[in-house]
């Protein structure tokens, strides 16, 4: 019978290496594990206030044929309260939060609220359907097929919202499903400072 103090250097060393290697790969794991984790925890609260660069700048330019074939320019609404909501047929959170952004828009919009959707990397005709399945929301959606009028929005994840003041700034960004504290906290209070509506 071999004993360890007759076993090679090398082979004595041999099970404390794999031992440390299987430790190394588990904290790895671990750590990808928790980090997965906590994002996608933080996703699940609800919209996210996102500070962004674009926050209290002039919003971008948004113009383009809409889902209903119709030209459109958000500069036709400067003065205006608007909410500019990127969204996908494909997006799950998207079709949560549309029934919200429905009963918004009946809400607010005889308090002077417009909306306007970013239609991102989608097919029209899919759009279209989600739209009827969703409540029919009457507002426009700019076609964005490749994604930079998103991009230029800022938009990194679907679906995110943006809300734009009378001045043209955009004061607010949610990232995520919106829910109604966002509407009750956000968009009401910017709407009663607002001029009347036309």
């Amino acid at each position: 019978m071999t004993t360890l103090a007759e076993l090679p250097v090398e082979d004595r060393a041999a099970p404390p290496r794999r031992l440390r290697r299987r430790l190394a790969r588990s904290l790895v794991m671990l750590l990808v594990v928790g980090t997965i984790g906590v994002v996608l925890a933080s996703r699940l609260e609800g919209p996210q206030p996102v500070r962004s660069v674009l926050l209290d700048r002039p919003a971008p330019g948004l113009a383009g044929e809409t889902l209903a074939g119709q030209p459109f320019d958000i500069g036709q609404w400067r003065g205006q309260v608007v909410l500019v909501n990127v969204w996908a047929s494909w997006c799950v959170p998207c079709k949560a939060e549309q029934p919200l952004l429905v009963a918004a828009h009946e809400q607010l919009a005889p308090l002077g609220l417009q909306i306007v959707g970013i239609n991102v990397r989608d097919r029209p005709e899919q759009a279209r359907e989600f739209l009827r399945e969703h409540g029919n929301a009457p507002w426009p959606s700019v076609v964005d097929p490749d994604g930079r009028r998103a991009v230029d929005w800022g938009t990194f994840a679907l679906p995110e919202t943006y809300l734009v003041g009378t001045d043209g700034t955009i004061v607010a960004k949610a990232v995520g499903e919106l829910d109604a504290a966002w509407i009750q906290t956000r968009v009401v209070p910017l709407l009663a400072s607002s001029p009347s509506p036309p």
